[in-house]
């Protein structure tokens, strides 16, 4: 059902692009550092995944942190020796430049990385996958794409069609998330989902602050630390 988040996306970013023609400057900028802070907030929030009670007594109460430090410097190490957040980026000004009337590149590329990052990147997109693959439903993923439809909405009115285009990525993410739940979704400890979530939220700690300007962290780079995470977690559940 990840083609659900697809059409969100591609409905709220074309009424974002609408809109935006309409919307002055100001106005834009200030709906994407809206965004920015309540995507400070939701990261933060996932953070509560570090006083998980499977999590805890899997690895120990100062073991959860350590573990997702030890995902976020194996995944930051892996992440750009494969040079992550510069492939996405120059794919980002691939399909801007195959993409007539898509406007200004530096702005494009902005959109759909940061979009991208955004909408793929949440505790949300693995748990609605897992929901999904399981046959469990899909009432997370519904959830999901209704929030990522008016953020694609808030972002478009600012930053343009790239948003719009950031849907590749997710249909591929979800999809992929998809057939691993089907496989071993089932076998997945609720440690495991609670080191993704937790390390998750760091990961949408540092989108809020490329949205916010204040940092342009290398986030693409360290999306690797997401499968690092609950090997990690394992990893100390058996030396443990």
């Amino acid at each position: 059902m990840g083609i659900i988040n697809v059409l969100a996306i591609l409905a709220g970013a074309t009424i974002g692009v609408l809109l935006g023609n309409r919307l002055p400057e100001r106005m834009s900028k200030t709906l994407t550092d809206a965004m920015g802070l309540v995507v400070l907030v939701i990261g933060a929030l996932n953070l509560s995944a570090l006083q998980d009670k499977d999590f805890v007594a899997e690895v120990g109460a100062a073991g959860t942190l350590l573990v997702v430090l030890g995902a976020l410097l194996l995944g930051g190490i892996t992440g750009s020796l494969l040079k992550i957040e510069q492939h996405l980026e120059d794919f980002g000004g691939w399909l801007q430049q195959k993409t007539a009337g898509s406007g200004d590149r530096k702005k494009f590329i902005e959109g759909f990385v940061n979009s991208s990052l955004l909408f793929t990147i949440g505790p949300m997109a693995v748990l609605g996958a897992l929901q999904d693959g399981l046959g469990q439903g899909f009432d997370i993923l519904a959830l999901k794409s209704t929030l990522d439809g008016f953020t694609a909405i808030a972002f478009a009115a600012a930053l343009g069609w790239g948003v719009a285009f950031s849907a590749l990525p997710v249909g591929i993410w979800q999809g992929l998330l998809t057939v691993v739940a089907i496989g071993a979704g089932s076998l997945m400890p609720a440690s495991v989902v609670a080191s993704i979530t937790a390390t998750g939220g760091i990961l949408l700690l540092g989108t809020g602050l490329r949205l916010l300007q204040l940092r342009m962290v290398s986030v693409a780079d360290l999306l690797p630390a997401l499968v690092f995470a609950p090997l990690t977690t394992l990893a100390v559940q058996y030396v443990i």
